[in-house]
């Protein structure tokens, strides 16, 4: 039996839950960001104290761990590290595309059993951050940084069903425009839908150097000068 912290902030949404022997038992969620560097600690801080109060002992931490933003990831990551040097936690790192596919495996979106899950994030203009996973979740293509055209995943379309989701899917559904192809709106990655992940890692003791871990950018950060206002 297992207590984990989850912290996801791959995206403009910030969120945290608790799970516990297979429960969530306690979640926030900000939707109004990017807000991280405001709300994460405001509900880290909220967790651990719903956590003493029940008197459980916390056990690891997962965190999503990428692609996503770059500012949200580092935020999330650094925040997780300092809760498992200060509680003496173990650290778990779930991927966050494969994390967009749990609440549209739990919620049975796809009839077809050959369907395949395409999640995708948005990485700007065309371009999306994408895995190609069957229902099992296990990894048909790995995650790549995609400019989407009519050919990008027509291999797979022309198998049958694919299902496309994630907040960089509906940008790309015109350029694919396959009869194949399905898009599934509204999926967010979510730190309620971390726990099945987390406890799977768990269970088979896949947990990370506290000190040495950092998260899957996908690609190097790139600063840029701002505009000049005049």
């Amino acid at each position: 039996m297992s207590c984990i912290l989850n912290i996801e902030t791959s995206t403009d949404v910030c969120s945290v839950s608790v799970g516990r022997d297979g429960d969530c038992i306690f979640n926030q969620e900000d939707h109004s960001g990017p807000n991280h560097a405001v709300k994460l600690g405001v509900f880290v801080d909220e967790a651990l104290a719903y956590i003493d109060e029940q008197g459980i002992q916390l056990d690891a931490v997962a965190v999503s761990c990428g692609p996503g933003s770059y500012t949200g990831l580092r935020i999330g990551v650094s925040m997780a590290k300092g809760v498992c040097f200060g509680r003496s936690a173990k650290l778990i790192a779930i991927p966050t595309l494969q994390l967009l596919c749990v609440p549209v495996l739990l919620k049975e979106q796809m009839e077809e059993e050959n369907a395949l899950l395409v999640p995708m994030l948005d990485a700007r203009r065309m371009e999306v951050y994408a895995q190609v996973n069957d229902r099992a979740l296990k990894e048909i293509r790995p995650i790549q940084a995609d400019i989407v055209d009519a050919d990008t995943y027509k291999e797979y379309l022309e198998r049958g069903p694919v299902y496309f989701f994630g907040n960089g899917a509906a940008k790309c559904m015109e350029s694919i425009n396959h009869p194949n192809a399905r898009l599934i709106k509204d999926v967010e990655p979510l730190a309620k839908y971390m726990l099945p992940l987390a406890e799977k890692a768990m269970a088979e003791q896949r947990f990370e150097d506290v000190a040495y871990f950092v998260p899957f950018y996908l690609k190097d950060f790139v600063a840029k000068m701002p505009k000049k206002l005049l």
